[in-house]
């Protein structure tokens, strides 16, 4: 059994092939989808989708690239949280890539998701892109240890890797681990253990190889634990087993289906 820990069903990308996507998920034993909020505009359409779905889950929050986005507050995001589909708070963190100046509004609407995590006792989905020292930073200052969550999509080093663990937080591997040119993230795949690793797609970005360049789907999650398992000289079962139970470690809301 694999679980994508990280995708976006509920973009225009899958609206012509909904269920066929969940077909083909099924058919690759991904048994389980967590669909990651990016705005709170689209969250209530996101969540209709879930709640007809027991084995897809749900987070609430703003990615930190939506510069135009109103404002939120700790109260907002704790009460859309409430929501027994919602697992988890983010996508949030600091993208110093794509968005460059006063960028102290990002670092605000953070701290905002970081608090709002611990309110609701629930963990972090974090989005961190050139950003890793100030990442790590607000993470610690806002004792974000206290909920823990997930680096997702991570391309960092392996020292990032370590820091972010002594937070309690998991770390995340994507298609990216299996671009031949992914030298060091590949290296950290080895090193990171396997009872502090997540797999995920982030569909329908980043598809993986041999399917590189076409839109990414959930199915495709088990090309990244095949890489994975290659590196480490293991089975992909054993790299499915492991990260299918820390995800349901991390997010204690989510429940198999019976």
């Amino acid at each position: 059994m694999f679980v994508d820990s990280h995708c976006h069903l509920d973009f225009p990308e899958f609206a012509s092939d909904f269920e066929e996507t969940l077909a083909s998920m099924r058919s690759h034993a991904v048994e389980y989808g967590l669909c990651v909020c990016v705005n709170l505009r689209d969250f209530p359409k996101m969540l209709a989708v879930m709640e007809n779905h027991g084995n897809l889950f749900a987070t609430v929050g703003i990615h930190p690239d939506y510069e135009n986005e109103n404002a939120t507050s700790v109260e907002e995001l704790v009460r859309l949280a409430s929501h027994p589909k919602v697992v988890g708070i983010g996508e949030t963190g600091l993208d110093y890539y794509r968005l460059q100046g006063d960028l102290e509004w990002q670092r605000e609407r953070f701290r905002i998701h970081i608090r709002a995590a611990v309110d609701a006792g629930l963990p972090l989905i974090i989005h961190s892109r050139e950003a890793a020292a100030d990442t790590l930073r607000i993470l610690q200052e806002e004792g974000a240890q206290r909920v823990g969550g997930v680096m997702h999509c991570f391309t960092e080093t392996w020292e990032v890797a370590q820091a972010a663990m002594d937070l309690g937080f998991y770390i995340s591997f994507s298609g990216i681990v299996t671009f031949k040119n992914a030298t060091a993230l590949k290296t950290v795949a080895q090193k990171v253990p396997l009872d502090r690793m997540l797999i995920e797609t982030d569909a329908p970005y980043l598809a993986p190889v041999p399917h590189r360049g076409q839109r990414n789907q959930p199915a495709y999650v088990k090309y990244v634990a095949e890489e994975i398992a290659r590196l480490r000289g293991i089975s992909p079962e054993a790299v499915g087993e492991a990260t299918s139970t820390n995800f349901f470690r991390l997010f204690k809301r989510a429940r198999p289906c019976s």
